[in-house]
């Protein structure tokens, strides 16, 4: 499995970038209608910088896994092998 860059629309609450609440895949827009599930790993050492995921649901009820890597200010999207999308 891979990861390809995405576009990430965010609520901005208490913290920068704090949810996804769309984003763009293959030129489509797709709206989040629920967070699953959402965790993170690294960000207690400086060699491990912080990682968080976020399980989601889409308006049409499709699964995606979105990264954001926040040293790069970088959302991306979990592909499998065969360029389907989900998890």
């Amino acid at each position: 499995m891979r990861y390809e860059k995405v576009t990430v629309e965010c609520y901005s609450g208490y913290k920068a970038s704090e949810r996804p609440i769309a984003f763009v895949h293959q030129g489509r827009r797709r709206e989040i209608t629920e967070i699953i599930d959402r965790w993170y790993e690294g960000g207690l050492r400086a060699d491990r910088p912080r990682v968080d995921y976020f399980k989601v649901k889409t308006a049409e009820g499709e699964a995606f896994l979105l990264r954001y890597l926040s040293l790069f200010d970088v959302w991306t999207v979990r592909v499998q092998g065969g360029g389907k999308d989900a998890f």
